[in-house]
């Protein structure tokens, strides 16, 4: 059998999955909308003891429910379970930018691309989708889930779903990394990642742009 697809590495895989997204088992069989029992530890074997093993269509529905890559999963398998960053293969580097840089005009076009060369750069463990960029965060208002200091990646090609960490840049400047909650064609509901700052409900017509935190160095 191969290494990479044990069966006592698929199922770490899939529980270090779950706690990347703050999510239990079941809670994460619930998001992929499986049944909540489907990943219990107690369904791992079978009454003779036999190794029970996930089904693909499971596998790929937890991946579509996460945002998770097929790559970003195997890289899991290869850490046993143990929580490997998204990016697993070749280097690359990213432009890095400051919040109060994303926050000016002229830095990102409409769709939320960093504009221009020039940028310092920073080096991530694997690749990075083109468009890709580097936010460092500034301040207190993020924790306790982010430090002053920390860097965001951000990709805006990024699909989102709820419970995504997401950036935001509002018409008026304002740029935040909150989650999202809720979007309808009109309006986006956004929970703070600090207790201390409201949630946020934004018209469309409000926002420039919004996009999903990929990782994240803290």
């Amino acid at each position: 059998m191969s290494r990479v697809l044990s069966h006592d590495k698929v199922w770490a895989a899939i529980d270090a999955l779950a706690v990347r997204h703050s999510l239990s088992a079941s809670g994460l069989a619930r998001k992929a909308g499986l049944d909540s029992t489907a990943f219990n530890k107690s369904k791992r074997l079978s009454a003779d003891g036999r190794p029970r093993w996930p089904s693909t269509e499971s596998l790929s529905k937890i991946m579509d429910a996460t945002g998770t890559t097929l790559w970003e999963f195997v890289a899991l398998l290869q850490n046993d379970g143990k929580p490997a960053e998204p990016y697993e293969q070749p280097s690359s580097s990213v432009p890095l930018i400051g919040f109060a840089q994303a926050g000016a005009g002229g830095f990102f076009d409409d769709a939320g691309f960093p504009l221009g060369e020039g940028w310092e750069h920073v080096d991530l463990p694997g690749p990075a989708h083109e468009g890709a960029y580097a936010l460092q965060v500034q301040g207190e208002s993020m924790m306790p889930l982010y430090r002053d200091g920390d860097t965001l990646i951000v990709d805006p090609t990024a699909r989102l779903r709820r419970g995504d960490r997401v950036v935001v840049k509002t018409a008026g400047g304002e740029v935040m990394a909150k989650v999202l909650l809720r979007q309808t064609s009109r309006q986006v509901e956004l929970l703070s990642l600090n207790p201390e700052h409201p949630n946020r409900l934004l018209e469309k017509t409000q926002m420039e742009w919004m996009a999903r935190i990929i990782w994240a160095s803290q």
